[in-house]
């Protein structure tokens, strides 16, 4: 199992498609239904065996939550605000150009 390369709090955008967005949570390897994994085409289809983040995303029309995996992420140098409405809820400042999770949430 690999290390995490991101934490959470950290900006990120995807290496392929036009977002981004801040990491809430990771998991070690992929954790999702085998229906969504089959969905995404088999060119681009990631591999299991790697760290999975949830991820507060943004592109230029909409918020959501993604889920992506770690080769297909790198680090968002923009130092642009993340605004997805969801972001008061779970983190507060910035330390370091990583958002922190606010007190009640860590585990």
């Amino acid at each position: 199992m690999k290390q995490a390369r991101f934490c959470i709090g950290e900006v990120v955008r995807h290496r392929l498609f036009p977002f981004r967005g801040v990491i809430f949570d990771v998991d070690p390897e992929f954790s999702n239904s085998e229906e969504w994994w089959e969905a995404i085409p088999e060119t681009i289809r990631p591999a299991k065996d790697q760290p999975f983040y949830h991820l507060l995303a943004e592109n230029e029309e909409n918020h959501y939550v993604a889920y992506v995996s770690e080769q297909n992420l790198v680090r968002d140098e923009s130092g642009e605000p993340v605004a997805h409405p969801q972001m008061e809820m779970l983190f507060g400042e910035t330390v370091g150009g990583r958002y922190k999770l606010k007190g009640a949430h860590l585990n």
